[in-house]
């Protein structure tokens, strides 16, 4: 389907140009949400008489997205999450969850301003990018960790991950005897005290 675009479109094209896209992508994104026209006679038209106002209403736009990047760009959050010894998350951390992180914090964006191709699934910390308008584009840190205190360490750059190595192994049974006495037999045999008419051994050749 062709469209006149009327904003700016990553990757797609600038205000008034005209373009090729999937049926699909037009029907339920470019067309619902006001960013595009069919591109027919009447609507070429349309766009001659809308351009000056879009400019206008681009530009103010533009200007309020620069105020608040000023503000948001280089931010970090805290995100706490349950995570295992090897820093996978039990869950994720997704955009509508960094959407609502930010809301808290008292900036507005909405979730498909996040750019963030697949949700967060590990501790540490995450680059997000924030589209605040078709021309502007930030980046947040999101520091994932599971704890306030691990979320400082993480923020000065320690490795909060034990290596393999170093993780507690935790054996059970004759293993653990093992591990705490070299010859548990022997140790056994020393603690227990002959008793005072127990018969000693007889040697060889004893009668």
């Amino acid at each position: 389907m062709e469209v006149i675009l009327l904003e700016r479109i990553a990757k797609l094209g600038q205000m008034g140009e005209l373009v090729r896209v999937k049926d699909g992508f037009a029907r339920n994104f470019l067309l619902p949400q006001g960013k595009a026209l069919r591109a027919t006679k009447d609507n070429r038209a349309k766009f001659e008489s809308m351009k000056t106002q879009l400019e206008a209403r681009n530009l103010e736009l533009k200007s309020e997205a620069e105020k608040v990047g000023a503000k948001l760009d280089g931010q970090s959050f805290v995100v706490i999450r349950q995570a295992s010894e090897t820093g996978q998350l039990y869950g994720s951390v997704s955009p509508r969850d960094i959407v609502g992180i930010l809301t808290a914090g008292g900036f507005t964006v909405s979730r498909g301003q996040i750019a963030l191709n697949t949700p967060i699934k590990s501790i540490g910390l995450h680059r997000v990018p924030v589209a605040l308008h078709p021309e502007i584009e930030v980046s947040i840190t999101i520091n994932v960790a599971r704890s306030a205190d691990e979320a400082e360490r993480i923020a000065r750059g320690e490795d909060v991950i034990a290596p393999r190595e170093e993780r507690p192994v935790i054996v059970t049974g004759e293993a653990a005897a093992e591990d705490f006495f070299e010859h548990p037999e022997s140790i056994r045999d020393e603690e227990e005290p002959k008793g005072e008419g127990e018969e000693k051994p007889k040697a060889k050749g004893d009668k």
